[in-house]
């Protein structure tokens, strides 16, 4: 539940951003999702919240997914990092590639996280540095942008989060949509 309210806010601006990215109106995308033009400007602008099922058709438009040469050489970067790494969807946490490191500290094996959500695991510091990107300019088309933080422990046994220094830096896959690379820069040694 947590995860759809901290996503909701941004997913018109996602679809918004998509648009422009790709040279779409608002006309034609609200052919695609069979609703009105004043619809799309309506959920872009966060007027109207969309139901459901206009949610999960405006998500799967907007995944991240590593489809092309570029995006699976990225893939491969991460997960030959001897660095604890890994990468999401920038929009629905989904994990898309993991280093061998952060996969040893998983009691899950990594073929049961690859393409589920994170955010389940988050902490309350995370929680709060995702509820804030948006003043950070964080999804401006024309930026990249990198943030750092500190976050405190889960307490989870299947994915753990340890107190730690983190970076995370939003990538923009080929297909226009936005990955987010996610690395722990130190944390207490054992």
């Amino acid at each position: 539940m947590a995860n759809l309210i901290l996503l909701q806010p941004s997913l018109g601006g996602a679809l918004r951003r998509w648009r422009v990215q790709h040279r779409i109106k608002q006309s034609h995308a609200a052919g695609l999702f069979g609703v009105n033009q004043s619809t799309i400007s309506r959920w872009e602008t966060g007027v109207q919240e969309m139901s459901p099922g206009e949610r999960a058709r405006v998500e799967r438009l907007l995944l991240a997914r590593l489809d092309s040469a570029a995006d699976a050489a990225l893939a491969r970067l991460v997960q030959d990092s001897t660095k604890p790494v890994h990468l999401v969807c920038d929009l629905s946490h989904r994990l898309l590639a993991c280093s061998s490191a952060r996969a040893a500290e998983f009691a899950l094996p990594l073929s049961a996280l690859l393409g589920e959500s994170l955010w389940p695991f988050a902490t309350e510091e995370i929680a709060l540095r995702e509820a804030a990107l948006d003043d950070l300019g964080w999804r401006d088309i024309a930026r990249s942008v990198s943030v750092e933080f500190a976050s405190g422990a889960n307490g989870s046994p299947l994915v753990p989060i340890v107190p730690s220094r983190c970076r995370w830096t939003r990538l923009m896959l080929s297909d226009g949509t936005a990955a987010r690379l996610v690395e722990t820069l130190d944390q207490p040694r054992p």
